[in-house]
């Protein structure tokens, strides 16, 4: 995902985007990128997947204020609608899209 791309993404249909916001010099980000893979491997075609390389792409992580990667936000219909700071494995991602899908946001 680019900043000239971002918006068209984050707005396009009804499902929900998980964008990992993430730095190549970011060992959290590293050691979380497998896991990031899997899961989405597991919740798509439910659920879309996007990378955003915040060194490459800084204006997208300013906008939306990332101050710690790894940082994933939510997003449906073009708003965000749940975030998480921090790395996390297959478990705890699934667990937290899940709430997210459970609480009808």
């Amino acid at each position: 995902m680019t900043a000239a791309n971002f918006d068209k993404h984050v707005g396009r249909g009804d499902l929900p985007l998980v964008v990992d916001f993430w730095a190549p010099w970011c060992g959290p980000c590293i050691a979380m990128a497998p896991f990031f893979e899997a899961t989405a491997r597991q919740l798509e075609p439910n659920v879309r997947f996007a990378k955003l390389n915040t060194e490459d792409e800084p204006a997208p992580a300013a906008r939306f204020n990332i101050r710690s990667i790894p940082t994933m936000i939510v997003f449906r219909g073009g708003k965000e609608i749940a975030r998480r700071n921090g790395a996390m494995d297959v478990a705890g991602l699934t667990r937290w899209l899940h709430s997210i899908a459970n609480t009808g946001a």
